[in-house]
């Protein structure tokens, strides 16, 4: 396959994985995500969907996980849910001050999320693409502009290395399922998520960057239920198809019941990667 394939799970802090469910009896908490990058290659980082986080906890994560670990971050609900992406350039400031940028070469694609009930405003959405930054210097230089919100002390405005950066787009209303979104999306280089939420949301399948980027979310409900061989075969089938052109990020959410870090196992397995 010409691209890379990363395959891993939506976040990976949860009780319901442990006791033997998913990590080791007896393993401590502090040593989950340790754990947890030695099976898989990525994680969705959610904590920043939440809350600013700060430098200290994204070195931390660093310097946990192997050296060619990758991890997408999730965009603040800030930005995405409560602002709904307007007037977002200093909420952006604070998000890319509060410490994204100490992963450095493990900082792989941002994901934003938004809820069910933003519609498809094109105007919007060209607007808050324009502020994305697209490389880590772009982005340091975007964190300077943060506000008394994120203080100085807690702020991460430099970078070490200039990389490229990328972006992907999660949507759920029905009035995102238009072409014309899609061509938007393209002449700004962001991925279309690929979203399976079981029929809760409308199904968008498309890729529209120079990557792909895939949300497993549950098959039977959101969040719930381990997926089939039959359904796992057939989305091994759509990775490699991706991975024929382009790099490829599969993130499993269904965590409810400890399903989603099987599930990653079960389809890395499917595409011959270690496990």
């Amino acid at each position: 396959m010409a691209g890379q394939v990363r395959i891993g799970t939506s976040g990976w802090v949860y009780p319901t994985w442990r006791r033997g469910a998913f990590y080791p009896e007896g393993l401590v908490q502090r040593r989950e995500l340790e754990h947890i990058s030695r099976l898989m290659t990525s994680v969705e980082l959610n904590g920043s969907f939440y809350s600013l986080q700060r430098p200290s906890s994204y070195r931390a994560w660093v310097a946990q996980t192997p050296d060619d670990f990758v991890f997408a971050v999730k965009g603040g609900r800030f930005i995405t849910h409560l602002k709904q992406l307007r007037d977002v350039e200093v909420p952006l400031a604070n998000f890319f001050a509060s410490g994204v940028l100490a992963l450095e070469h493990k900082l792989g694609p941002f994901l934003w999320q938004l809820p069910p009930r933003t519609a498809y405003d094109p105007d919007r959405l060209a607007t808050f693409f324009d502020l994305l930054p697209r490389t880590t210097g772009e982005a340091a230089k975007l964190a300077e502009n943060h506000d008394e919100r994120l203080p100085d002390e807690r702020a991460l405005v430099t970078t070490e290395v200039d990389l490229p950066l990328r972006h992907a787009l999660e949507v759920r209303h029905e009035t995102f399922l238009t072409g014309e979104f899609h061509d938007l999306l393209r002449a700004h280089g962001i991925a279309l998520v690929v979203s399976h939420s079981a029929g809760r949301f409308p199904y968008l399948d498309d890729v529209t960057a120079d990557f792909a980027y895939l949300r497993l979310h549950g098959n039977q409900a959101l969040y719930v239920g381990s997926y089939t061989d039959a359904e796992l075969d057939h989305w091994a089938d759509r990775v490699r198809e991706w991975a024929a052109t382009r790099d490829v990020y599969a993130y499993f959410d269904n965590d409810t019941d400890a399903a989603a870090p099987h599930d990653a196992v079960r389809l890395a397995a499917r595409l011959g990667r270690d496990a």
